[in-house]
């Protein structure tokens, strides 16, 4: 038996690791800026500013944020549709490396220095990224022969 019982939840599914959780925020970390912006009011443009001083930056995060959000909806269908969830793995997986790539890209491209912000941000990209591919609890979520 690899999980204990109480790993599973009442359909049988190997219950979703809170580093699921954290790495789906981490990808969505641009629309819960945005969110946060909306809710704060006038003080939310200078949010978005201090974080995003470019609205290509912005955007990209946007897009970027939307495998992650799907993915969310996602997680309550992992039976009904367990092909698309088995390959929404790999979705997440080159979105984060598109994340992790694009910045360092328009740095470079632009000749402009890196942020600490941005730097932060990779290093838990990476982190994620490392999770994703190599950790087995996660992996096993993600394959259904493993939650039945």
């Amino acid at each position: 038996m690899k999980y204990l019982p109480d790993d599973y939840d009442n359909k049988g599914q190997l219950r979703l690791p809170l580093s699921f959780w954290a790495i789906l925020l981490l990808q969505a970390r641009t629309w819960l800026l945005f969110v946060m912006a909306g809710a704060s009011g006038q003080q939310g443009s200078q949010l978005l500013e201090l974080c995003y001083p470019d609205n290509h930056s912005f955007w990209l995060g946007l897009c970027l944020g939307v495998p992650a959000a799907f993915g969310l909806l996602l997680t309550g269908y992992r039976q009904r549709l367990p092909r698309l969830w088995l390959a929404w793995r790999w979705v997440l997986l080159v979105t984060l490396v598109l994340t992790l790539l694009l910045p360092f890209f328009r740095s470079w491209q632009d000749d402009v220095g890196t942020s600490d912000l941005l730097l932060l941000t990779s290093l838990l990209d990476g982190v994620a990224l490392l999770t994703l591919l190599y950790s087995r609890r996660l992996r096993d979520c993600f394959d259904p022969a493993e939650n039945h």
